[in-house]
Order: C-alpha cells, then structure tokens, then sequence
C-alpha cells in the first residue's frame, strides 16, 4: 500500500508546485504556453476528469479553437460512436441534412447522450461549421468519432452504402450480418451467446466482409470527393463491425481483454483517419477527445499494473513527441452524471478531493485554475514523481463508494505532459435535461463516516 508522504515533503511540493504553475486568468493568453509545449506535434491528446464537468468541456474547446487557427489542426476525434459523429461532421462541413448544430448532434441517443449532447459540443459544432464556410473541402476541419459502441447501426450503414453503389455486394454483406439476426439488434446479447455457445459467432462473417470493404476502398482515387468520403466512412462502419463483434464476445470473460480490445480500436480509428487526411502528402493534425483515463499514459498508473493498455500509451508509444498528452483535473463541485448504468442524468455535487490525492494537493496551492507544463520541465516533474491517488469520474457517480469506484493510482510524471487544474467546477448541461437534472442533488444526503 503506498503511504502518504511526511508533512515536510510535503510543504516542499505544495511550494515547488506554487513556483512552477501557472495561473490561468480566463484571457486570450491562457493558453499560450500549452500551445508552444505541443509545437509542431501532429497529436494533441486533450482529456477530461469526468464525462459532465461544464469547465473540461468549454477550456477543451477553447484550446481546439486555437490549435485549428494557429497551428493548422484539421480534425478533431473524439470518444464518440462512428456514425453518430460522422453526422456532425457532415454538418460541420456545411453538407445537407441538418438546420443546426443542434438536429445534428441528434443522432446521440444511447445512453450517455449527455455526453456529446450538451451546450457546450453544440456551441462549439456551430463555430467548426462558421469556421469551415467558404473553405475548400480539403481544408475544412472535421468531426469524427473514435468508439466501437454502434455494432448494429455500423452494419445498417454498410449496408445502405452498398445499397446505393453495389447491390450485388449488398446482397453479400447481408447474408454476412445476418449472423447477427437471432440477438435482435441486442449487442450484449449477442456477445454473451456468442461467448458461451448459446448462439454463433459471427467472427469469420464480420472479416470477410470489413476485407471486401477494404478491397473496395483501395480502389477509390486518393482525391477529394464525396464518393472517396462515403467508401471511408463505409468502411470504417465494416471495420467498427469487426471489432465490436470481438468486444461484445469478450466483455464477458476479462474486463482488461475488453478494455483492451475498445482502446485498441480507437488507436486503429485514429490511424486511419491520419491515413485517410493524409493521402493528399501532408500530414493531418488531430485533437483528440476522450477522458484522462484513455488519454493518460496507462503505463504510468495502476491501470497498467493490471495489465490494462489506453489510446495515451499506444498513441505515445507510435508518435513519441509527435503527441501530447493533456490532463484534467478538479477539487470539488458538480457534475453530470447517472447513479447507475441507462439511469437519466442528475446534476450531482463533487465530493472535496480526498487527503493525499493529487486533486488534494492543488486545492492546497490556493490557485483555483492553473496549468501545470510538465513535458521539458525537469525540476517540476522531480516534484511530482511519488504516486498518489487520482479521481476519475466516468458516466456514473457513486460518492458513497467514491474511494473504490472513481480513484486510482497515479505517476503525474510519466502520465500527462501537461495537466489543468481547475479547482472548483460546475455540471454539464445536457440539451436533454429531464427533471431529475434540474433538481440536483442536495450535498446533506451524502452518507457520514465515509
């Protein structure tokens, strides 16, 4: 069990950390010094503490914002499900469809819709879709999703597409996917059939046909156009289907197989796309979207311990100083969450960070918002070396069980190269609020003792 450091080392900390933070005063020039860290870097991995605080959201934006108009960046991928993203993309683009940021951000409709439909996505969808007007297609900047969530509404995409182009192949993929029939569009059903004998599994089906894909789209010319756009977003739709199929069969056996098998996926998400922006000769420039716990290097907290693997390590361990890696973090306030899984969001108070943690810490700087730039900075990553507890809020907030279920083990060090400290935040607002959201959850029911 790791123990706390002694009081002296750790006033040392709290007075190191005080020289080396820098304060951020809510001005144009925040960020200034993050932007010089990241440089030429082709990634810039930008994460969150949790999927409903109001400020990751809105500062993560802000630093997009930048990077795409002073740096060049032209995509930004975000833990998101392909189809649903690539309907935003589409908006963002100026392309029919959708009358506002809003209608597109419509397709986010499994739980946690919350998550990509709140006011701060659908503000930020309409300055990427005021900001690629009038741009040439090639240097619009675009939307696009990561996740491997959306087994069966991938499918039905292949098959439209191929409905259109290719009726013949359509006629092959549905006998494919039709593998699938008995789960009736239930993915974890499926998955757990398929895991123990009770149905078939659809493995060889789903590879067959993400290879006709592939075959289909190598012959596509490597110019700009919607035919070459829809054989992409086509394929990646098969290559989701391949790899959700193997999610689903394993999520019931190893939690670290399947945690593995969904990052792995956004890292082969993300490669494609740099492939696919890149095929003009110059290298793309991506923003990536996700929470601490896929962005942070895994091999520097317990989750590596575990045997456990994330998009920071795998996206550092390619590109080595060609990504930066940005953490989130904050003491206490409120936040966007369920009580369990499928459950309607609730606006639900932050616990104080617990003794020790690092979001303990910062809240002792007395700083209430800051940047801490630890890549380059030898004297400040010797300060933050020792392990200690770090929170992680996902989609559901348990405060009762809070030390089990939201901290672990972490080397700031070795995990971000860059973290922002936000010391007191607010929740998320949901397009969708529902009445539980509205009326919050009121601090006196937290359980005493804990």
């Amino acid at each position: 069990m790791t123990t706390q450091p002694a009081p002296r080392a750790k006033s040392a900390l709290l007075e190191g950390l005080q020289r080396h933070l820098q304060p951020l005063a809510g001005t144009a020039s925040d960020y200034d010094t993050l932007l010089q860290l990241i440089g030429s870097a082709r990634f810039a991995l930008l994460g969150e503490a949790s999927h409903g605080t109001r400020e990751f959201y809105r500062e993560r934006a802000a630093i997009t914002q930048r990077l795409i108009i002073e740096k060049g960046f032209t995509a930004i991928a975000v833990e998101a499900d392909w189809p649903d993203a690539w309907r935003v993309n589409r908006y963002v683009r100026g392309l029919p469809g959708d009358a506002d940021a809003a209608a597109a951000l419509s397709g986010f409709q499994r739980f946690p819709a919350w998550m990509w439909r709140n006011t701060e996505v659908r503000d930020f969808v309409e300055w990427l879709r005021d900001y690629n007007t009038g741009r040439s297609p090639e240097s619009q900047v675009g939307f696009y999703g990561l996740d491997l969530y959306s087994l069966f509404t991938s499918m039905q995409e292949v098959l439209s597409y191929l409905d259109r182009v290719d009726p013949e192949a359509a006629g092959r993929a549905r006998s494919r996917y039709a593998c699938f029939d008995h789960a009736a569009e239930d993915s974890q059903a499926y998955g757990y059939a398929a895991s123990f004998g009770l149905g078939p599994s659809c493995e060889d089906d789903v590879v067959q046909q993400l290879r006709e894909m592939t075959r289909r789209a190598g012959e596509i010319p490597p110019t700009p156009g919607m035919e070459r756009d829809e054989t992409f977003y086509a394929q990646q739709n098969a290559r989701l289907v391949r790899n959700a199929e193997e999610y689903y069969r394993t999520m019931f056996h190893a939690r670290v197989s399947s945690w593995n098998l969904r990052d792995s996926h956004m890292v082969e998400t993300l490669q494609a796309l740099d492939r696919y922006l890149g095929a003009g000769g110059t290298p793309p420039r991506i923003t990536v979207w996700a929470h601490n716990s896929h962005l942070g290097d895994a091999a520097a907290t317990e989750m590596g311990e575990r045997g456990e693997w994330n998009v920071g390590q795998l996206v550092r361990d390619r590109y080595a100083s060609d990504a930066v890696l940005v953490g989130f973090s904050t003491h206490h306030g409120w936040v966007t969450a369920a009580s369990d899984w499928d459950e309607p969001p609730q606006r639900k108070r932050v616990r104080d960070g617990l003794p020790g943690s690092w979001e303990e810490v910062f809240h002792q700087t007395g700083t209430g918002r800051f940047l801490l730039a630890l890549r380059d900075n030898a004297a400040l990553r010797s300060l933050v070396t020792a392990q200690r507890l770090q929170r992680a809020i996902g989609v559901i907030y348990r405060p009762e069980t809070e030390r089990q279920s939201h901290y672990f083990y972490t080397h700031l060090a070795k995990q971000f190269d860059a973290v922002i400290h936000i010391d007191e935040t607010n929740a998320l607002e949901p397009l969708d609020k529902g009445e539980v959201w509205s009326t919050g959850e009121a601090p006196e029911t937290f359980p005493s003792g804990i």
